[in-house]
């Protein structure tokens, strides 16, 4: 029995299922019937949770947190929000000006549920992270795309910038380093941007800083509200333990505004969510306040599998690879394999049917760039072995040089 035709919301005809979660189930399918997939679609780190965090967790248990907590975050865990925001970014801000989720995206969809009414504008350059128009989306708003270029290292024109900007514009979604790009803003590139938003005091910033600490060759991260300190009273600085401290399960995400807003955001959250869970938040605690070393040496790791990355998919035929400054992705162009035929016989026309034929042919899953907004290009995920990715890297150059 299916449900009627007129049973399911309108609002969710909207949306599109999450891409990289496809990919990524797709990967787990084929490699269920026994092929050998490479699946480099999940924006997941490969490393382990430190074993202070799971201390943590597991202290946290014992000691009998396992009840609900305030709906959006314990003391303890804004206040060690507010040091981190302090010691990193220069950023003042009090436990009432704190908010704790169930992730990063749920940070995103309670501020835009929270703000949005039918007709509000959200800018959001491209590439994107999946989800960020589709919350919008939910939120009965209407993204307005803002096209970035490979040549200008995929970095939001300030002249395009303001040319996007109308009355309804209420938000910006700015996200560095990125997820798809790995593109990173340097201070002063921000501030050309901070620049434009100052004349238009009705657009609010959503920074998403989930993959601050990131960031390679020596990249100094800014976050805008520091760049800019004007901005500050209409900026929402986002950020996250997934990436950094491989805590992508635990689910903490957390950000810092206008007080106003951060109320309206757990008023929302009590009636969705409720709490993040409380054993998370206690390990986040420790992961924000605990030792930090340990992110520098994993920088360095994705560091040296960017460099490998890059260097091959440069070698494959069509591919175009820029080297981007954080995150762990890669943005290839495959404009020079479109118009190609594939060994099954297929005409690549887009980039799905680049990543789709690859997948099929030499079991290597990707994402096409028709999900982030910005077309034709694929993304990687670095964040597994160099032995996986040497060989993923092989693969994709021998799909390219099959192409006819």
């Amino acid at each position: 029995m299916s449900v009627p035709a007129d049973f399911l919301s309108r609002s969710l005809a909207r949306i599109k299922p999450s891409a990289t979660i496809a990919a990524t189930q797709k990967a787990r399918d084929l490699a269920a019937q026994g092929r050998d997939v490479i699946g480099l679609g999940a924006g997941e780190p490969d490393f382990d949770t430190p074993d202070n965090i799971k201390e943590a967790a597991i202290a946290a248990i014992k000691q009998g947190h396992t009840k609900y907590t305030a709906v959006d975050g314990i003391p303890e865990l804004k206040g060690a929000i507010c040091r981190k925001f302090k010691r990193e970014n220069g950023l003042d801000y009090t436990a009432a000006q704190v908010h704790v989720a169930p992730g990063g995206k749920a940070v995103i969809y309670n501020a835009m549920i929270a703000t949005l009414n039918p007709g509000d504008e959200v800018i959001v350059p491209t590439p994107y992270w999946v989800s960020y128009p589709d919350i919008v989306l939910l939120g009965g708003g209407t993204p307005v795309f803002v096209p970035t270029k490979l040549e200008e290292g995929f970095k939001l024109d300030p002249k395009a910038l303001e040319r996007a900007i109308t009355p309804k514009t209420k938000w910006i979604i700015l996200n560095s380093p990125s997820n798809p790009s790995g593109a990173a803003y340097t201070a002063a590139e921000l501030k050309r941007i901070t620049d434009v938003l100052l004349r238009h005091p009705q657009v609010w910033i959503l920074t998403d800083d989930m993959y601050e600490h990131l960031v390679y060759d020596d990249f100094k991260f800014a976050t805008p509200a520091q760049v800019e300190p004007k901005l500050y009273a209409r900026t929402l600085t986002m950020n996250g333990v997934s990436k950094a401290y491989a805590m992508t399960g635990w689910r903490i995400g957390y950000c810092a505004g206008d007080t106003d807003l951060i109320k309206a955001m757990a008023k929302v959250q009590s009636q969705s969510t409720s709490m993040p869970t409380s054993i998370s938040q206690y390990a986040a605690v420790e992961a924000l306040d605990g030792p930090q070393g340990f992110i520098k040496e994993r920088a360095a790791a994705f560091q040296k599998r960017r460099d490998l990355v890059v260097s091959m998919l440069n070698q494959a035929k069509g591919i175009t690879c820029p080297t981007p400054e954080g995150a762990f992705y890669v943005y290839p162009s495959v404009k020079g394999t479109l118009g190609k035929k594939a060994p099954s016989g297929k005409i690549i026309e887009t980039d799905e049917d680049f990543v789709n034929e690859l997948l099929e042919t030499e079991t290597v899953a990707a994402v096409h760039g028709g999900a982030f907004g910005l077309e034709p290009f694929f993304r990687i995920s670095y964040a597994t072995s160099t032995e996986a990715l040497t060989e993923a890297c092989q693969r994709i150059q021998r799909f390219c040089a099959n192409l006819r």
